[in-house]
C-alpha cells in the first residue's frame, strides 16, 4: 500500500513510466518557448518591428513633417518674415524648426505613448526596454538624436544602423533605451474552457485548494496547445499533469477518467471559485486599506 499523505492519494498509476514522463516533460518544454506568459496563461509577444514597417512609418511622418513646414513657413511669410531683418529671420526660422523637429514630435510621442502618425499608420510603437510605454525623457532624447541621424541624414544613418542589432535599434533609441514594437497582431482568441458535465458533482467536493498557481497555469497552457501537439506527446503530457495535480488534489477522479478531462475539470472548478470568491476579497482588501490609512489613538484625519 502507499502511504497517504494529507488526505491525498497521487495517481501515479497515470504517469506511465519514467520514460513517457521524461517526453512529456520536453513537450512540456516545448510549449514554453521564449514568450512571455503572464496570468491566465496570456503570452506577450513584444516583436520588434520589422525594416519595412519602420521605413512605412519614418515615409509617413517624413510626409507629416513636410507638410507642418509647408504650413508654418506660409504663416510667417503672412506675417511679412522679408521684411524683417536678418537676425530676426534666422530667430524665427530657428523656433520654426525647433517647434517642428523637437517639440512637436516629443509632446505627441509622450502624450501617444509611442505612437506618431506614421508608428500609427505602419502597426508599431515605441516602448522601453522593459516593454513600458516611453516617458518624456526618452521621447526627448529620441527626437534631439532624431534631428542629426534621420532628418540631416534623410533616414540613412538611423536605417543603417537597425541592420546591426536584433531589435532594430537606431542610435537615439540606444540613447534613450527604447525600441520599436508592433503594436498590431492577430486578434486574440478568448480560451474558454468547459466543466465536463460527468465530473461535476466530483468537482464541487474536490479539495484543490493546494493547486499552485504555476501547475494551473502549466495545465491551462496545455489544455489550450493540446490540439497542436503530436498524439504520443499530448498523450503522455497529460498523464504527467494529472500525476502531479493528482497529487494536490483530493479525492482522486472517477476510475476511468480520462487525463485531459480531469484537468480540465480541476481547472474550470479552480476558475469558477475564484470568481465566486472575488466579491469578498475585494470588500476584504477595501476593509484592510481603510485600516491602514486611519490615524491611530483617535488622531483625527485631516481628509474628513
Amino acid at each position: 500500500m502507499e502511504p497517504a499523505t494529507n488526505g491525498r492519494r497521487p495517481v501515479e498509476a497515470l504517469a506511465g513510466s519514467g520514460h513517457q514522463r521524461r517526453t512529456g516533460a520536453q513537450a512540456e518544454a516545448s510549449l514554453r518557448g521564449d514568450e512571455v506568459v503572464v496570468g491566465e496563461a496570456v503570452e506577450l509577444e513584444l516583436l520588434p518591428a520589422s525594416f519595412a514597417t519602420r521605413l512605412l512609418a519614418f515615409v509617413v511622418d517624413l510626409c507629416v513633417v513636410g507638410v507642418a513646414a509647408l504650413l508654418t513657413f506660409w504663416a510667417l511669410a503672412l506675417l511679412g518674415l522679408d521684411a524683417w531683418s536678418p537676425a530676426a529671420q534666422a530667430a524665427a526660422i530657428s523656433v520654426a524648426l525647433a517647434v517642428i523637429l523637437l517639440v512637436i514630435p516629443t509632446t505627441v510621442e509622450t502624450l501617444s505613448r509611442g505612437r506618431s502618425l506614421g508608428k500609427l499608420a505602419a502597426g508599431i510603437r515605441v516602448v522601453c526596454d522593459d516593454g513600458t510605454p516611453v516617458r518624456l525623457r526618452q521621447s526627448a532624447i529620441r527626437a534631439l538624436v532624431g534631428v542629426f541621424e534621420i532628418w540631416f541624414t534623410l533616414g540613412f544613418l538611423a536605417f543603417a544602423t537597425m541592420f546591426f542589432n536584433n531589435r532594430g535599434k537606431r542610435i537615439g533609441d540606444f540613447l534613450a533605451g527604447t525600441y520599436a514594437m508592433r503594436s498590431r497582431g492577430p486578434r486574440l482568441q478568448v480560451f474558454s474552457l468547459p466543466m465536463p458535465p460527468e465530473l461535476v458533482a466530483w468537482a464541487k467536493v474536490a479539495d484543490i485548494g493546494a493547486l499552485s498557481d504555476g501547475l494551473a497555469l502549466r495545465v491551462r497552457q496545455f489544455l489550450l496547445r493540446a490540439g497542436s501537439l503530436s498524439a504520443q506527446a499530448r498523450h503522455q503530457l497529460g498523464l504527467s499533469l494529472a500525476a502531479e495535480v493528482g497529487r494536490q488534489t483530493a479525492p482522486p477522479p472517477p476510475a476511468g477518467t480520462h487525463p485531459e478531462r480531469y484537468l480540465a475539470a480541476v481547472i474550470c472548478e479552480r476558475r469558477d471559485r475564484q470568481l465566486a470568491s472575488a466579491p469578498v476579497r475585494a470588500t476584504r482588501a477595501q476593509a484592510l486599506a481603510g485600516a491602514v490609512r486611519r490615524l491611530p489613538y483617535q488622531i483625527p484625519d485631516p481628509s474628513n
